[in-house]
């Protein structure tokens, strides 16, 4: 890759990238202290469409004009509307549309799906979790350990990461040939949320099978940044948010896909509610339970209406841009930041995301001892940077390739030396 370290570069960058329109369908956070914003936090809360506003205003609107009626004779009619993200859902997991839903939100599908697919015996119980595992994707994995009355502190099983940080899938293969016949479930993530490895999704799903193990993904750090395939990975089930990558706003609906080989129609091993009954004949509000046809079974309730415009809204952007040039981009976006930070400050800040292994995602990391990551962090925020914290020591920054721009690269490059030129004695 031949970068250069200018702004003349990153401009010319910006004038030859076909996707550079789409940053104005976006809105930005004002200046602060002067400075405009950088924002590089797509990867914990994406910025607001502006077509986002308008799907929501079309509901308000709806909801006014037609009232009830509005889940039969709007344009986007209320009782298929989570219907509307079928297509997007399907084309950015690479899934089939029946395969996945638009429902709730990410932890309660996690745990709604493990209903269905933690199946626990007195011998095989466990399930694995990756070490250092967002937390809520902990809290449930125990929750449901405890639930089924086993003991958290043994039945929670950690795939360790190695001395760099990284995870390695030869160690996952160890843990299920030493422990396999009594693991019923791996609940792994596609994008590991605090040093950004992109995750062998197809190898995990591929060691589940063979150790007789269900799998569930937590894709909340991949969906909408690097390529999924699904329905040929095959695991029995996955689940994300849309507030991150997908740019649908904060709690906004989360989706889940099943994989097709759960379809039968005499599989009723779901928790059940009446938007998880078949259409056709739901308002005869019988007492016995007909499943839906795919992934809506396992659906409870009617879907929020004004939570789910913003992420058909975003979808259709996904849609209009096209992963696989947004991939591209993103590739390219990614590596030019890294690049950045590596040339100018690679004796002080060091990143933990595997250069071969990542999507937007950079987890930087102070190496100076004198140094404080946090206030780095904060000096960042105060020349209007917007990355997040995590503790205990990395600063995650992410370009999303819908908005981000090099410029964007640049200036966080900028602001990163005047930053650390302030705090340096």
């Amino acid at each position: 890759m031949n970068f250069a370290d200018n702004r003349a570069f990153a401009e010319a960058r910006d004038q030859a990238d076909t996707l550079a329109s789409f940053r104005d369908q976006f809105n930005f956070p004002p200046q602060r202290n002067g400075y405009t914003p950088v924002y590089l936090c797509g990867n914990s809360l994406g910025l607001q469409p502006r077509l986002a506003v308008e799907y929501v205003q079309d509901e308000l609107n709806n909801w006014a004009t037609y009232a009830v009626d509005g889940h039969f004779h709007s344009e986007r009619p209320w009782l298929s509307y989570h219907r509307q993200a079928s297509k997007g859902f399907a084309e950015l997991t690479g899934a089939r549309p029946v395969e996945v839903v638009a429902m709730n939100t990410l932890t309660v599908n996690l745990h709604l799906l493990m209903a269905s697919f933690y199946r626990p015996t007195a011998e095989r119980y466990k399930i694995v979790v990756e070490e250092k595992a967002f937390p809520s994707d902990r809290y449930a994995a125990a929750s449901q350990l405890r639930l089924a009355g086993f003991d958290p502190d043994t039945g929670v099983v950690e795939w360790p990461a190695r001395d760099d940080g990284y995870l390695a899938i030869d160690d996952l293969r160890d843990i299920l040939a030493d422990q396999g016949d009594s693991i019923a479930l791996l609940l792994l993530p596609g994008v590991q949320y605090y040093t950004g490895q992109v995750l062998d999704m197809a190898a995990i799903c591929e060691l589940g099978r063979a150790a007789g193990c269900a799998v569930g993904l937590d894709l909340a750090h991949a969906v909408g940044n690097v390529e999924l395939k699904l329905h040929e990975w095959a695991p029995d089930f996955a689940a994300w948010c849309t507030y991150k990558y997908l740019n649908a706003g904060p709690g906004a609906i989360a989706g889940a896909f099943v994989h097709d080989a759960h379809f039968a129609a005499d599989n009723l091993q779901q928790l059940h509610g009446w938007w998880g009954h078949e259409e056709n004949t739901r308002f005869r509000m019988l007492p016995s339970f007909t499943p839906a046809e795919g992934a809506e079974r396992w659906q409870m309730s009617n879907p929020p209406i004004l939570s789910l415009a913003p992420v058909l809204a975003s979808l259709q952007l996904f849609q209009q841009a096209g992963l696989d040039n947004l991939r591209a981009k993103s590739r390219d976006l990614t590596a030019y930041l890294a690049w950045l930070v590596d040339t100018r400050f690679g004796d002080r800040i060091g990143c933990l995301t595997p250069a071969e292994e990542r999507g937007a995602q950079l987890s930087l990391v102070v190496r100076d001892s004198a140094l404080s990551g946090r206030a780095l962090f904060d000096a960042l925020g105060e020349l209007n940077v917007t990355g997040d914290w995590r503790e205990p020591d990395v600063i995650r920054v992410a370009p999303a390739p819908l908005y981000n721009s090099y410029a964007d690269a640049f200036d966080f490059a900028e602001r990163l030396g005047s930053a650390l030129q302030e705090l340096t004695p």
